[in-house]
């Protein structure tokens, strides 16, 4: 687990760049923060809203980015001002939260912007219970968030934007169909809503100064997840990491939390952890994050033994919230989500070898890499709704390998697709009347895969004499290409629990 969080493949240095870039934003912020005078809780809210800026702001241009970057503080500071206006009446406070909780699960349904908006907003009611925040402490609060937006994007479109030279990287909505993106929001708006009433409920009952802990867990585990199974695992996964971030805050947070310069370098550091780690480790992450937040609280003045164990158990009942919900209020099975993804990736597959073949035949309007980058973005997506699957505690041993075999053939569909399309930008590469019939059974057999029952056409090599060795290098790609979809049929169109022997 180590080595896939510090060691994985990091193509163009993308997740390098992203957390050092991160860290100098913040670290901007906190210190214009500084400067201007803002008291210690002030900075704190401020890094906070650098920090969510720089991460949860996805949008596909550099241009929509900086759009929702100036969205933040309209949705954030309105919420962080009824939240410090509810701060004594605990009721009303309690189902404001639980409000912005769903409101913020159900903005997921307009993109990538919705999804920040949402998240940023979640967040200035969780810090304003984190710091306690009343309505004297506002204006303060509101010059903090604004410094340290303009700080953190100084450097994210200024100094460093690294993204207007590379090609940004394809974002996927989630398939269209009875279980699509519209539909799962209303549906997890819902399971957030009533998964963050149970841990509010049982985290109040742990501590009453501590409680936001249950409820930000249940939010968390939410974020980025569409199937129950994937969110059982996303909780799994925030508890574990939770657990080792206590135990490495005991040795690192508890000792050294009263030298300034120590707490700054550890902050930063988890800060690094945060946004290195995230797209390969929620563990890690969660690590990072609780980390962090134990050396904040050292700063505050109130971090101890206890503070650390009653944050363990906060996060376990917001875990649990989390997968009560979308156990037992409007599941949406792992299964016909990863169905709908399994489909999507397959038909970017026909995508990308249309494109490919065009390109080779001569068209210049034909863009082979935007699909194979488009197809990578699925993939990712497959993989994530095929975890709990191949999770290590999943006790289904057919439907644990019937997974592995998707994934692995998925993976070889995606290496041949980026080889063809490597062959079709060789200027010197020609058209040849057998790519086009190749092509041809690709798409015959994409229509078998995803629309069981209707004939093949015949596989290349079949009739053909001619080996994927001594033919040209696209159709060595194309025939492998085939090969990888003919044997997809076997664990896609078996019942799930079936052996794959007698698939």
């Amino acid at each position: 687990m180590l080595k896939r969080a510090f060691v994985a493949h990091d193509p163009g240095r993308i997740r390098l760049r992203f957390a050092s870039r991160a860290v100098l934003g913040i670290g901007l912020a906190v210190a214009l923060c500084g400067a201007a005078g803002h008291s210690l809780v002030a900075a704190i809210t401020g890094g906070l809203a650098a920090l969510l800026a720089l991460f949860t702001v996805t949008d596909p241009t550099v241009r929509g980015q900086a759009t929702t970057t100036a969205l933040l503080p309209v949705v954030g500071l309105p919420v962080l001002t009824l939240a410090a206006v509810l701060h004594d009446v605990p009721v009303a406070r309690d189902l404001a939260f639980l409000a912005v909780v769903g409101a913020g699960v159900y903005a997921r349904r307009w993109g990538p912007r919705g999804h920040s908006l949402g998240v940023f907003a979640f967040m200035a009611y969780f810090s304003a219970q984190f710091l306690h925040t009343v309505p004297g402490q506002l204006p303060e609060l509101y010059a903090a968030v604004l410094l340290s937006l303009l700080a953190s994007s100084l450097v994210r479109f200024g100094a460093w934007c690294y993204e207007r030279r590379i090609t940004a990287p394809a974002t996927v909505g989630l398939p269209a169909g009875a279980t699509g993106l519209r539909r799962i929001t209303t549906r997890q708006a819902v399971q957030a809503t009533l998964g963050a009433g149970f841990a509010l409920a049982v985290g109040q009952l742990l501590s009453d100064q501590r409680w936001y802990w249950a409820v930000g867990a249940t939010w968390w585990v939410f974020v980025a997840t569409t199937s129950r199974g994937e969110t059982v695992v996303r909780g799994f996964r925030r508890f574990l990491g939770t657990v080792l971030g206590i135990g490495l805050g005991f040795a690192v947070a508890v000792p050294l939390h009263h030298e300034p310069v120590v707490a700054a370098v550890v902050v930063a550091v988890g800060v690094f952890g945060i946004f290195y780690t995230a797209a390969v480790s929620y563990t890690w992450m969660m690590l990072a994050v609780t980390v962090m937040a134990s050396m904040l609280y050292g700063l505050l003045g109130v971090l101890d033994a206890g503070l650390l164990v009653l944050r363990v158990t906060e996060t376990g009942a917001g875990a649990l919230g989390a997968v009560l919900a979308v156990l037992f209020v409007l599941p949406v099975t792992t299964h016909s989500v990863t169905e709908a993804w399994v489909e999507r990736a397959l038909r970017c597959v026909h995508t990308c070898t249309a494109e490919a073949a065009a390109r080779l035949a001569g068209s210049e309007d034909a863009d082979p890499p935007r699909h194979v980058a488009e197809l990578e973005a699925i993939l990712g997506r497959v993989r994530l709704s095929l975890a709990p699957l191949v999770h290590p505690l999943n006790p289904v041993r057919a439907r644990k390998a019937r997974a592995r075999q998707v994934l692995a053939l998925l993976d070889d569909c995606a290496r041949e697709v980026r080889g063809l399309a490597s062959v079709a930008a060789d200027p010197e590469a020609s058209h040849d009347a057998r790519l086009a019939a190749a092509c041809w059974r690709v798409e015959s057999a994409v229509e078998a895969l995803t629309a069981p029952g209707r004939p093949a056409r015949t596989p290349l090599g079949a009739g053909n004499p001619a080996h994927a060795g001594e033919t040209e290098p696209a159709l060595a790609h194309l025939h492998g290409l085939e090969r990888a979809l003919a044997e997809l049929a076997a664990p896609l169109h078996s019942p799930p629990r079936a052996p794959l022997a007698a698939a």
